[in-house]
């Protein structure tokens, strides 16, 4: 009897439907009319959304989707993103096409290296493997410089059919609109702006938080000119890779000199052929305006607290303070 019951209460909600909706939700729409995005943001809820419609022609029907929501014991969502709809479309092309966003919003945060926004795209994205692998052997931007540094760190709505490359020339074209401002003084300090990000991929890596930014650039600074080795843990790392701890686990002892790469900047002075990751806008102005300091050393302490000093013998002392 349960059964004829629940089959029973289908059928009448099925009935339902045809009879509060009948031909305006369910006859058949050409969908003759261009297609424009329609973004759901992540705080939106149901009833925003709907109202989201009606206010952009895409939904005239009261409470359509609630309906449909109640019918479905609460089933029914949207999922944040971008949908291309078009505004002859019924009410239930309209629900069947907001379950597939045709856009996902993607965040990057500062700091990552391609690798791993390439993790963060294959899962937001949906990529098969064979895309992530597209992406993962991408090298140079269409200017022939490295894609490594220009993933800049923000949120995108990225179209989830789109190829790797072509997600990558997106977040790199946004970079690019980014990074412009600051070219011209780049320029005025005969920085080129290759070795300007370079440097803020470091700084990016090396700060507790943006106020250690300047510090670090200034003591990053003070060591080029010197001709010392800037002796970065965050290069040796970007080097080794992901060894089953995170692409960013300290090193292990001895790793230091063991790791032959151009990367490790123990073993070779200068700046490592590429950025480590991409800087987040705060780095790379602190490129541009560092801390005026006579400080060639720093450390961090077990509160993240940077510490700095002018001698080894007085970073030395620094250790023993701090860390031991």
């Amino acid at each position: 009897m349960k059964v004829f019951a629940i089959l029973g209460s289908i059928a009448l909600a099925l009935a339902l439907i045809v009879i509060v909706f009948g031909n305006s939700f369910f006859g058949f729409v050409p969908n003759k009319n261009p297609q424009s995005l329609f973004i759901v943001q992540k705080t939106d809820s149901l009833a925003q959304v709907q109202k989201n419609l009606r206010a952009s022609g895409y939904l005239t029907t009261k409470d359509t989707l609630f309906t449909i929501a109640e019918i479905a014991g609460g089933l029914f969502s949207v999922a944040p993103g971008g949908y291309m709809l078009q505004k002859d479309m019924a009410p239930w092309q309209l629900v069947m096409k907001l379950r597939h966003p045709d856009y996902a919003w993607v965040t990057i945060p500062p700091g990552k290296r391609k690798e791993e926004v390439g993790e963060i795209l294959q899962t937001n994205l949906g990529w098969n493997p064979q895309q992530k692998s597209e992406w993962d052997g991408l090298s140079t931007t269409p200017a022939g410089d490295p894609i490594e540094g220009q993933l800049y760190p923000d949120t995108y709505l990225l179209p989830t059919r789109a190829s790797a490359t072509d997600v990558a020339n997106r977040i790199i074209a946004h970079f690019n609109d980014v990074f412009a401002p600051y070219l011209p003084q780049f320029t005025d300090q005969n920085i080129r702006w290759t070795t300007g990000l370079k440097i803020a991929s470091i700084i990016q890596r090396e700060a507790a938080g943006p106020d250690d930014m300047p510090l670090i650039a200034g003591i990053l600074w003070n060591r080029l000119e010197k001709g010392m080795p800037l002796e970065i843990d965050a290069t040796v790392i970007y080097a080794r890779g992901n060894v089953g701890q995170g692409w960013w686990a300290p090193l292990s002892a001895g790793q230091t000199s063991t790791i032959d790469s151009p990367y490790n900047t123990y073993e070779h002075k200068g700046l490592p052929p590429t950025p480590i990751c991409s800087p987040s806008l705060p780095a790379i102005q602190a490129v541009l305006n560092p801390a005026d300091t006579q400080c060639l050393y720093y450390l961090h302490d077990r509160q993240r607290q940077i510490h700095c000093a002018v001698t080894y013998q007085e970073h030395l002392q620094n250790i023993s303070t701090y860390l031991n």
